[in-house]
């Protein structure tokens, strides 16, 4: 039985792909553990999965000035030594790693135990800890054609990001029923990602009056991010995060608006859903969201709307353009080529194995 690791941690973005690799490496007979941080998103997510987790310490690999810039670094030294135990120890196969931040002492401990290391990139670029993370990885999965040329020549794969099998098996009566909502009128779902967005919450609450004349809102607006306030309005249903009915809230959807983190972005397309991208501003991230935006954009899947520019009538005026094309843009999903991830990426961790 090989022994597969895998690692990758801070959002829901950096675990979600590994749940979703989680059926194929089962039926395969891997043995799976998980390392991540002490009490990250990424431990309820996989402990959920039945799935031995391992928590390290880890400190947030930061591109400005915080005062933890100068205390993080011996939480990562101490987090590789933990890393470094547990993999003696273990002596996994392989090492897959999604990235965030507390990936980088892991990827370095397997590196020391000379255990092969494949890296996922969801995003057009890579991400600083996928930065550091490279030079030490065999293969390099990724999920936009253009990153190639921002990795090693020989160690890229294009993958595309892979997807939990359970959301396209979404019942869309399920899904009104779960949220008291009508079959006879079009339902909004709003994404903020697992940590929220704030500009969107606010946004999209400033504009209930008007987007409920027309459509039925179901908002995933964040951990601690419920307005109690508005628990009662009919036609609007607010969750901080779902997970297994998920696939139903999507299934009765006919539009998405949403963040645009890859992981996000490539569900909205392969449940082919129109879709209204917001993404993170370049003055709060490294405009990763901003080039998965255009790349969507330009393929015909999505309208985007910049952060800086977003208000409550361009928000109107995209939305309605979007449901009233939504053809348009699920035409363009279908036309475009699409693979199975999971597969391939089962296929390179085969190899690695074997070689």
């Amino acid at each position: 039985m090989s022994k597969i690791l895998l690692t990758g941690g801070g959002t829901a973005g950096h675990v979600t792909p590994n749940i979703a690799l989680l059926p194929s490496l089962k039926e395969q007979g891997f043995e799976i553990k998980y390392i991540g941080s002490y009490d990250g998103i990424e431990k309820k997510l996989i402990e959920e999965q039945g799935i031995e987790y391992v928590g390290i310490s880890s400190g947030k690999l930061r591109r400005y000035m915080s005062a933890k810039n100068f205390t993080d670094p011996f939480r990562v030294i101490k987090g590789y030594g933990e890393a470094k135990k547990f993999i003696k120890e273990y002596k996994p196969d392989i090492l897959f790693s999604k990235g965030g931040f507390v990936s980088v002492p892991v990827v370095l401990a397997a590196k020391k135990y000379k255990i092969p290391i494949i890296i996922h990139e969801s995003d057009m670029t890579p991400g600083l800890a996928n930065k550091i993370s490279i030079p030490y990885a065999v293969k390099i999965c990724h999920n936009f054609p253009e990153t190639a040329k921002y990795l090693p020549e020989g160690k890229s794969v294009l993958t595309g990001s892979p997807i939990r099998r359970e959301l396209l098996s979404g019942n869309k009566i399920s899904g009104l029923n779960i949220c008291n909502f009508s079959a006879n009128k079009p339902v909004i779902m709003v994404v903020g990602g697992s940590l929220g967005a704030a500009a969107i919450n606010s946004i999209i609450r400033e504009s209930l009056d008007e987007l409920l004349k027309t459509y039925q809102i179901v908002h995933l607006c964040g951990n601690g991010k419920i307005d109690s306030s508005l628990d009662n309005i009919a036609g609007y249903k607010q969750f901080e995060y779902v997970k297994g009915d998920l696939k139903d809230l999507f299934a009765m959807s006919d539009i998405v608006v949403s963040r645009a983190g890859a992981n996000a972005i490539c569900e909205i397309q392969a449940l082919k859903k129109p879709s209204i991208l917001i993404p993170l501003s370049a003055k709060a991230s490294r405009g990763d969201q901003i080039l998965n935006a255009k790349s969507f954009k330009n393929q015909g899947f999505s309208e985007v709307i910049e952060e800086e520019n977003l208000t409550k009538e361009l928000l109107l005026d995209t939305i309605n353009k979007v449901y009233n094309n939504k053809n348009k843009y699920i035409d363009a999903i279908n036309n475009s080529q699409s693979s199975c991830a999971v597969d391939i990426i089962m296929s390179v961790i085969n190899d690695t194995i074997n070689f």
